[in-house]
C-alpha cells in the first residue's frame, strides 16, 4: 500500500465524487454535488487543494482524503476524509501518513473523534475561531504560535445559484459526479 497525491484528471475527478459521496451520504440532497463541484472548479484550479488517497498493490483506493490549504498558507485542513473500506484502518493509514509529512489540522467529526484522530498522530489540541477543538499535527505551524488560520473555502451558496441559473453547468457536473461513481 502506498499514499498518492491524485493529479489532475478523470482519476482524481472520481475519487473526489467518491469521496463527497462517502462523506455526505446518498441522502444529503445536494451537498454532495456541491462539495465535488466547488472542490474541482475553485479549490483544485486555485492549487488550494490536494487530493490524497491510500492505494492498494492493484491501484484501487482504500481511503481518501482532501487537504485545504489555510488562509495563511502554511497550513493544511484536512476537510474531508472516508475509508473506502469497512474497517477505518485504511483511513487511519491514511492520515498518519499525512500527518507526519504535512502540516496538518482536522477538526473532530462523528468519524473523526479526539481519540480516532490522537491515533493517526494528531495529538496537540487547540480551538478555532468558532471555539471548536482542533487537533493538530506537530509540523502545523498553530502547534507552536497557538494561532489557526482558517481553511480556505469557497461560496457554497454561489456554487447553488449557478446550478440554477446555468442548467447546463448542472446537468454537466451532475453527470460528471455520477461518472465518477461509477468509475471509482
Amino acid at each position: 500500500m502506498k499514499v498518492v497525491s491524485l493529479e489532475p484528471g478523470a482519476r482524481r475527478d472520481a475519487c473526489l465524487a467518491r469521496l463527497c459521496a462517502a462523506v455526505h451520504g446518498t441522502q444529503a440532497g445536494l451537498a454532495p454535488l456541491v462539495a465535488f463541484s466547488g472542490t474541482r472548479h475553485l479549490l483544485f484550479p486555485a492549487e488550494a487543494a490536494r487530493l490524497w488517497a491510500l492505494m492498494d498493490n492493484r491501484g484501487q483506493p482504500l481511503a481518501l482524503a482532501l487537504l485545504v490549504m489555510d488562509e495563511s498558507g502554511e497550513g493544511m485542513a484536512l476537510t474531508l476524509a472516508a475509508s473506502l473500506e469497512e474497517s477505518r484502518e485504511p483511513l487511519r493509514r491514511l492520515i498518519r501518513d499525512l500527518a507526519l509529512n504535512a502540516p496538518l489540522c482536522a477538526t473532530t467529526s462523528e468519524s473523526l473523534d479526539e481519540a480516532f484522530l490522537g491515533e493517526c498522530g494528531l495529538t496537540r489540541w487547540t480551538q478555532d475561531a468558532q471555539g471548536q477543538r482542533v487537533a493538530l499535527a506537530f509540523r502545523h505551524p498553530a502547534a507552536l504560535s497557538g494561532k489557526l488560520a482558517a481553511p480556505l473555502a469557497f461560496d457554497e451558496q454561489a456554487v447553488l445559484r449557478r446550478f440554477k441559473q446555468e442548467r447546463a453547468f448542472f446537468e454537466a457536473e451532475k453527470q460528471a459526479f455520477v461518472e465518477g461513481l461509477g468509475d471509482a
